[in-house]
């Protein structure tokens, strides 16, 4: 296997751990809240600066993977994961449990902007390896839900985030040993970098991607924050079974996964807009009818809501990975995840009082509503020329 081609497998497996690791909350929240004598939405905020800080996080992490080394920078991710999610299964206050999410999200912050820069590096066709890192990502999104669910269900939470902790320093021992320093020096000309839109025009490539930025991430966070919950709740006529409800989720998560791959490809054939409208488009009407269905018709709707969202990142990644040079591709992808994930940060507190206020019939309407920006920046965003 090519050096390319391993670096490629790490930054895949560190896209699951990510996304795996970010959302082990929002299932264990479900058995951790009853614990601390706490309701589900007054221990969800607890998760607030810890998702914050993902994004936040971002600008520093896409600074010194650029100036100092990416390889280096993706071994801290590998091993701090790991710590941390250790200390999480120590905790004995909500306190230590919002500190300790705080410190994952820190640490998840490395891996978008420094692992996405090293993929679009390494990668021959650009949205196809986007595609297959989204499934990545996805499937640990997923499996978050599945694992953590079955976890808490027969061996407590606790041992929900031990598992993953064990799990990502043995990945971390084995990226030292097999990719060394010197890939930082070997920068290998991709498919990226190549602007496809005129100068004249590349104001709006970023007034869309700062539209679409801010209201995709926020939905996505906030869909997949709600998800176990919403599924608890509107699935109880079919189960009630903490592991059930994982594997259901699981299968939601793993048709966006599927998706993302499809529509990976499809970006190295047809025009970003042309995928991109349409996405956009059906994200709304989806979640403004999800408010108010439950049982077999929910989880119909849930999956095209979440092959949408999954669909909207790979296009997202894309954009940003055509038009930067690879030389500050880090910051570029530090300033998309800082705006993106601090404002879907801020999502948590708002599926928080928007539930409270008028449970899962306000949020997805309103989640619905904020989605029109994410058709408005498909909308402006321009037609490519497509000749090379």
């Amino acid at each position: 296997m090519s050096q390319s081609k391993k670096i490629i497998v790490y930054i895949n497996i560190a896209h699951f751990i990510d996304h795996y690791a970010m959302l082990i909350f929002a299932a264990a929240v479900l058995i951790i809240a009853p614990t601390f004598n706490m309701k589900y939405g007054e221990l969800l905020p607890y998760a607030t600066p810890g998702f914050i800080a993902f994004g936040a996080g971002s600008l520093l992490a896409g600074w010194l993977g650029d100036k100092w080394s990416r390889r280096n920078m993706m071994a801290i991710f590998f091993f701090g994961m790991g710590l941390t999610l250790f200390g999480v299964s120590f905790i004995q206050t909500p306190l230590q449990l919002g500190f300790m999410l705080l410190l994952i999200g820190m640490i998840a912050s490395i891996y978008h902007p420094v692992g996405t820069a090293m993929l679009v590096s390494n990668a021959e066709k650009l949205g196809k390896e986007m595609g297959i890192n989204g499934v990545w990502g996805n499937i640990g999104v997923a499996s978050s839900a599945l694992i953590t669910g079955i976890i808490t269900e027969y061996f407590g939470w606790r041992i929900a985030f031990l598992v993953p902790a064990v799990v990502c320093l043995l990945v971390g021992f084995l990226y030292l040993r097999s990719i060394p320093s010197s890939v930082d020096q070997i920068v290998k000309k991709s498919s990226a970098g190549s602007a496809r839109v005129s100068k004249s025009v590349m104001i709006w490539v970023v007034a869309s991607l700062v539209i679409t930025v801010i209201a995709s991430s926020t939905t996505f966070n906030a869909i997949t924050v709600a998800l176990p919950k919403l599924f608890q709740e509107r699935l109880s006529n079919l189960t009630t079974n903490t592991a059930t409800l994982g594997i259901i989720t699981f299968f939601v998560y793993l048709s966006g996964a599927l998706a993302q791959y499809i529509i990976g490809n499809l970006l190295d054939k047809f025009s970003l807009k042309n995928i991109f409208l349409p996405l956009a488009i059906v994200i709304v009407p989806t979640l403004y009818l999800a408010s108010t269905i439950s049982d077999y018709w929910l989880i119909v709707l849930a999956i095209i809501i979440i092959v949408a969202i999954f669909g909207q990142v790979t296009v997202n990644d894309t954009m940003l990975g055509k038009y930067t040079a690879d030389e500050w591709r880090g910051r570029a992808y530090a300033a998309r995840y800082f705006l993106g994930f601090t404002a879907a940060g801020l999502s948590v507190g708002l599926v928080s009082i928007l539930y409270n206020q008028g449970g899962f019939d306000l949020m997805l309407k309103a989640i619905a509503g904020l989605s029109l920006l994410t058709v408005v920046g498909a909308v402006i965003f321009p037609k490519e020329d497509r000749k090379s």
